[in-house]
Parts: structure tokens; sequence; C-alpha cells
């Protein structure tokens, strides 16, 4: 879910015309972080446009273009700043930030709380992150997660969904925002200290948020 708030740092780059959403870049094998992900497999100096690497930040969570996002954005301490102007106090980026190592080795990457993830959520929806245009473009590419079948599966496939999901070893979290046809809502669901460290879809973790999801989905309509 750190990627939200990478996304946030990009898009207050586009509206500041420091970036452009289409512009093209060129990958170093030195942004490589290690892994499968998609943009990894490039080659060194392949050209790729900005947009293409934030879909694959956000929709199939891919860390080597998030890093080279945060890099962008102006890194993690101007993604910070930026959180703190908004009312976040609890939600930061953490890793390759000077003064946050403790974090880092206590939380990982990021950190966040349900309620700080569940209202950066519901700002976005509502137009006030950075500005209505940029919310709403916020909004369209996080209503494209490819990791589909946890939270979202228990939502009707003529319903917009907008989420972003994060898993390692001992913690699965998600968040989600629900536009029905008669309802409209946000929720976040964050597991730590997992005993069940499973990756199959019985994951205890998984399988409690799918509950919960169906359960919301059947309470609002």
């Amino acid at each position: 879910m750190v990627k939200i708030p990478i996304l946030t740092g990009i898009m207050r780059k586009i509206e500041d015309s420091e970036l452009q959403y289409h512009q093209t870049l060129v990958y170093k094998d030195s942004l490589l972080y290690a892994g499968s992900d998609i943009l990894g497999s490039f080659k060194s100096d392949e050209k790729i446009a900005l947009s293409k690497v934030l879909l694959l930040s956000l929709s199939t969570s891919d860390n080597t273009a998030s890093l080279w996002l945060q890099s962008l954005a102006g890194g993690g301490e101007r993604i910070n700043a930026l959180l703190d102007s908004n009312g976040f106090k609890i939600t930061r980026v953490n890793s390759r930030v000077t003064g946050r190592r403790v974090n880092r080795d206590i939380y990982g990457w990021g950190q966040t709380s349900p309620y700080e993830m569940a209202t950066l959520m519901e700002k976005i929806v509502k137009g006030e992150i950075i500005s209505p245009a940029a919310s709403a473009k916020m909004l369209r590419l996080l209503g494209r997660n490819y990791w589909d079948e946890q939270a979202v599966s228990q939502v009707p496939t003529d319903v917009f969904v907008a989420s972003k999901n994060g898993a390692v070893n001992a913690s699965r979290s998600e968040v989600v925002f629900v536009n029905g046809k008669h309802c409209r809502y946000v929720f976040c669901i964050c597991t730590n200290n997992n005993k069940d460290q499973s990756w199959d879809e019985h994951n205890e973790a998984w399988t409690l948020t799918r509950q919960l999801s169906r359960l919301l989905w059947e309470y609002y309509n």
C-alpha cells in the first residue's frame, strides 16, 4: 500500500509541471530491485512512458517501478512532507529515507494505519488530494488492480472498485473503494504478525479479507 503515497508524490510533481504524465523515461540496470517484477526484465537503456511505470507500480505492485517512482517524486522525504501537509501523522515512507532506519526495520518500506489509509483513499475519491483532476487520475489508476482475488473478488464485476493491496510473509493488507449502484464505501484491512505465512488462496489473512469484504457488500446493499 506504500505505493499510494508514492503515487501522490508523482502526481504532485505532475501538477507542478516538473514531470509529464506521458513523458518518456529511460530504464537503467541500476534501478533493478531483485524479484519477479515486469520492469526488472527490461534491458538497460530501454524507453518507457511514466504513465506505464505508474501502471506497473499500482496494478502489478512492481517494486522496481515503485522505487523508481519514489526517486522521481523527490524521494521519501518529499513524499512524507506531502503526507504531513495533508494531515497524515502515521503514514510514511521509510525505505531510503534519512532518519527513518528504525521505522524501516520495524515496519518495512512504509507504514500506515487502517484509518489513515482508508482516509487517504477517501480523500482521493472526494478530489481532495492535490487537485480534483489529480485525484481523478489517481482513482482511475487504482481501478486497474491485477491482484483482484481477495477483497475485490467479493464485489460484483459491474461495480467500480479502486484498490491497492500489499503482502509480505507476516502481513497482508488491502484498501478498497467500492462505488455500487446503491452505496459507496471505503474500507481498509491490515493484518500483522501472521502465524499463517502461506501464499496460497487459503491463507488465513486472505480468507478473512474475503469474508469481511463480502459482509460489507451484503450489509451496504
